[in-house]
């Protein structure tokens, strides 16, 4: 798979989505299914597609149950976040503020569990805003002034590079079989780090 490469990027300009990018929330929802459901073969690498309904061959009950579930102020609260999220963006606070956009529909939750794995970043540099819903988000980030998003979902990244923002596709297995030729694709937080640290340590 190509990947078009990334130029050095202001911290200041940046935002982040949250579930698939900074959240693994896909890792809750499997374990969900092994333990109600008795899905024990089911696994993150099966989900292909963003929309799990068109990829997982699971009754529509079953899924939306476990969507909730996965989502709800309990399960959030145990989310593992993405490996070395927390660290870069710790160490990105140093340089500008942090921006979270989800398309939650509720900050609270998500917002205490950002709070919770960034222990060292103060909560007046953290942001974090539900949209409510994918499309959404656009608006938001035009009026926070962002230029990059780091997003994991498709057709949110196509959404926003046709209205001038570019977006960082983070890899995840829902996304790696679009080829989506001129896009930026970031491997994991150590990538990430690498375009961002060196000038945000600049700035800061």
């Amino acid at each position: 798979m190509s990947r078009s490469p990334i130029p050095p990027i202001d911290p200041g300009t940046l935002a982040f989505d949250i579930d698939g990018v900074v959240a693994d929330t896909m890792l809750v929802f499997v374990r969900l299914a092994h333990e109600k459901y008795g899905l024990t073969n089911l696994s993150k690498q099966d989900m292909l597609c963003y929309n799990l309904y068109d990829c997982l061959g699971l009754e529509k009950k079953v899924i939306d149950d476990l969507i909730l579930l996965t989502l709800d102020e309990e399960h959030t609260k145990g989310i593992p976040p993405v490996p070395g999220a927390p660290e870069v963006l710790t160490e990105l606070s140093a340089a500008a503020p942090l921006r979270f956009i989800t398309a939650r529909t509720g900050a609270v939750s998500i917002a205490q569990w950002m709070f919770s794995i960034l222990p060292d970043v103060p909560r007046s540099k953290i942001t974090v805003i539900a949209s409510g819903s994918p499309e959404s988000k656009l608006g938001i980030l035009h009026q926070l002034g962002v230029r990059y998003f780091v997003e994991d979902r498709m057709e949110t990244c196509i959404h926003l590079k046709e209205a001038g923002i570019e977006p960082l596709v983070f890899e995840q297995p829902w996304n790696r079989a679009d080829p989506a030729p001129g896009f930026i694709r970031v491997r994991d937080w150590v990538q990430l780090k690498e375009c961002l640290l060196p000038l945000g340590a600049n700035l800061g």
